[in-house]
């Protein structure tokens, strides 16, 4: 059985059975659907929407949006391990359906009913696929010294800025964008619903990277795009913390993609070791290599029932929750990166090959030590909330 839906009995975080058939569920969508195609979406850069649409199907168009509003209503730790399995497969597309995810229930979390009404039941059959646009050219880790302004018109806003770094965009049909409507610091951020056909609404080229290339990633242009003041999603000034408060979610969901991505390099490795002969010996013989295959699934599993402890955390909206999720991010995606790493190591110069798709994972893992919020960012987040208590 996967080690995605293993653990301890003698564990605080043994999993129910409804939960084990979830990730089973989840993995058995990955080995099928995703990881046959990894390879050549990301060599041809394709973002595959009608793939990403069938999750749909399986409840993950809104896994954590409430049951009242379509959602699947499940916890974080159902997600966390939805989007470890779902990386099995290809990390660059379990980490978009997470975005998409963090977008609908933002608007589930902090909509009006209005709003929940006209947003939320395309979203969650997936017809409408979102985007979640904070990063600005000049200020990345410095996200409340944003400079996209929504100045208000009547019943309307005029929108007017770039968006850096944004996933789908140009693909997706949704953008949640924060946006200044008052003075410096994030108390003057807003937060706006702006769909695709927006007239001024425009994206840059789809940026040439190191790895996530199964989906797009472009700028988001706003050149005097107007939407109606119904699609600013909470009040005048609540944009930053709204967007916050989706990235403690994001954070845990982004540390899953890691683990799956090395679980799966992991598996493999093992698959060859077993396969792989030198000097007389299978390579999975060797004492050496056998310690580094335990050490890898050590840290993997530490990181993972982290991970899963943050996530409880914020289904019970513990007072730490915040610092929990950006040390489990740290943890996950540091441990992630450096156990794929290691797995292609062990295949030699085999694993530098394509077509054994270690590389891949690294190239996609390697980014998640950077995107929603760098690593850096979340040791400043739980230094603060250190300092903060004493």
């Amino acid at each position: 059985m996967d080690a995605v839906t293993e653990i301890d009995p003698t564990s605080p975080f043994e999993l129910s059975e409804a939960q084990r058939a979830i990730a089973e569920m989840a993995r058995a969508f990955a080995d099928a659907r995703l990881a046959p195609h990894a390879l050549d979406w990301d060599e041809r850069k394709i973002f595959p929407l009608d793939v990403i649409r069938e999750t749909a199907s399986l409840g993950m168009g809104g896994i954590y949006v409430r049951e009242a509003s379509g959602g699947s209503g499940l916890t974080r730790l159902d997600a966390a391990l939805i989007f470890e399995a779902l990386a099995t497969g290809c990390p660059a597309i379990a980490a978009y359906i997470s975005i998409h995810n963090m977008v609908a229930w933002m608007i589930d979390r902090y909509g009006d009913q209005s709003q929940r009404d006209r947003f939320l039941p395309d979203l969650v059959s997936m017809k409408t696929l979102a985007s979640y646009c904070l990063t600005e050219p000049a200020s990345g880790s410095d996200a409340a010294a944003l400079t996209t302004r929504a100045q208000p018109d009547g019943d309307e806003y005029v929108l007017d800025g770039t968006k850096q770094f944004i996933s789908g965009a140009g693909e997706t049909d949704l953008y949640l964008i924060m946006a200044r409507t008052g003075g410096s610091g994030a108390g003057g951020v807003s937060c706006f619903i702006v769909p695709r056909d927006a007239a001024g609404l425009s994206f840059g080229a789809n940026e040439r990277k190191m790895g996530w290339n199964a989906q797009p990633t472009r700028q988001v242009v706003l050149d005097a795009v107007r939407v109606p003041a119904a699609n600013r999603l909470g009040g005048v000034g609540e944009g930053f913390r709204i967007a916050m408060s989706g990235l403690d979610g994001g954070r845990l969901n982004i540390g899953a993609c890691s683990l799956g991505g090395a679980q799966k390099a992991l598996e493999a490795t093992i698959a060859y070791m077993k396969q792989r002969t030198a000097f007389g010996k299978r390579l999975d013989e060797f004492q050496a290599l056998q310690f580094r295959l335990a050490d890898m699934a050590t840290e993997l599993e530490a990181a993972r029932v982290f991970l899963w402890y943050a996530a409880a955390a914020l289904d019970r909206r513990a007072p730490n929750a915040t610092s929990l999720c950006a040390m489990a991010k740290r943890v996950a995606t540091d441990t992630g990166f450096d156990v794929a790493n290691q797995a292609l190591q062990l295949h030699g110069g085999y694993g530098y090959l394509a077509d054994y798709g270690i590389e891949k994972i690294v190239r996609d893992l390697r980014v998640h030590q950077i995107l929603e919020g760098t690593n850096e960012i979340m040791r400043l987040i739980v230094a603060r909330g250190l300092i903060a208590d004493r």
